[in-house]
């Protein structure tokens, strides 16, 4: 029997996809019980990330439905299942993407579970954090500092975890493109600023909130998508799901500079001359994350001085939260609070 706090109440609430392309609906359920290896959490918050958009949107091809989404979970351990050692009543934890992998693939065998061929998603194939309760792999969940305010932590989740491995893909660049200046980026340019590299902010066309926001943050220079930077750059990292940014960010960087694609969904690259590859640069891809960079970025979050910027919405407010996103209208992340 797993061990439980006595909640509240035996009911959760959660916002809930029933078909791509329609808008969440409301509902109550009975609170699950953790299997074997699982933990239950009470939300504290969830962090809206572009990844919901894609799930919603149908632009991920076959979520597990209905589905609740959402990926940036931080709550409070209130009921652990049978064979899970390292977690307490009333700890708090993160709950990431990636929310479980096969351990037998060759992916896995490689320690590239990133890559793993049989994975659950958390808020795609398994139920995610858009409610008051979730289950978890206790396997995939992280322990997160008890102080500290629970929607600032949220989008560390998959917003500073996936800027991190973008960050590392990136290697030793010394100055950095930052395509797409949303909750990945506000935080990846504070930790790049802070091993001492130089950030080059790419907004949208325009939008001089966005560049203000990248120059407080620390950019050294903040433009359009359509504009090139006043040098060439060691690499570039692309947030926004624009295809049409990978031949301008390879315009931008120097000779064996690298382009890294950060998201999980992109539209069509066009075409483009090989002379904007030629001299060996490098376009290459980020999918999803491993354990190991959770624990990394995690450590080193807990001790950095990011500033975050979030703006928080109502669990009923889901909705709005998505569209507020999909049109632009954030600077930093939105989070939702039960």
């Amino acid at each position: 029997m797993p061990t439980t706090t006595s909640p509240s109440q035996n009911v959760m609430r959660a916002m809930v996809l029933r078909a791509p392309n329609t808008p969440l609906v409301p509902e109550e359920r009975p609170v699950p019980a953790p299997g074997d290896g699982e933990i239950r959490l009470r939300i504290l918050a969830c962090g809206v990330c572009r990844t919901d958009l894609h799930v919603v949107d149908g632009e991920l091809p076959k979520p597990r439905l209905p589905i609740v989404p959402g990926h940036e979970i931080v709550g409070t351990v209130d009921a652990i299942g049978v064979d899970v050692a390292g977690f307490a009543l009333g700890q708090r934890v993160g709950v990431p993407w990636l929310g479980h992998t096969c351990g037998c693939c060759a992916y896995c065998a490689e320690g590239r579970e990133n890559l793993c061929d049989d994975p659950l998603f958390t808020g795609y194939t398994r139920d995610g954090g858009y409610a008051t309760h979730a289950i978890a792999d206790a396997s995939y969940c992280f322990a997160l500092p008890e102080h500290g305010d629970p929607a600032e932590q949220a989008p560390l989740l998959c917003a500073g975890l996936i800027g991190w491995r973008s960050l590392k893909m990136a290697g030793q660049a010394r100055s950095i493109g930052i395509y797409g200046f949303g909750a990945a980026a506000h935080i990846v340019a504070q930790v790049a600023r802070a091993q001492g590299r130089r950030i080059f902010a790419f907004v949208r066309p325009g939008d001089d909130a966005a560049r203000d926001f990248a120059v407080s943050l620390g950019a050294v220079w903040a433009g359009g998508s359509d504009e090139a930077p006043p040098e060439h750059l060691d690499a570039a990292i692309i947030f926004a799901p624009v295809g049409a940014l990978v031949p301008r960010a390879l315009g931008a960087v120097r000779k064996g500079g690298t382009v890294v694609c950060g998201g999980i969904h992109m539209s069509d690259i066009p075409a483009f001359p090989y002379a904007k590859l030629w001299e060996e640069r490098k376009i290459v891809s980020v999918a999803n994350l491993t354990r190991q960079d959770a624990r990394e970025f995690l450590t080193l979050a807990d001790t950095a001085d990011i500033a975050m910027h979030v703006q928080r919405y109502a669990l009923a407010d889901a909705n709005r939260a998505m569209d507020d996103l999909r049109q632009g209208r954030l600077q930093g992340a939105a989070v939702l609070v039960p």
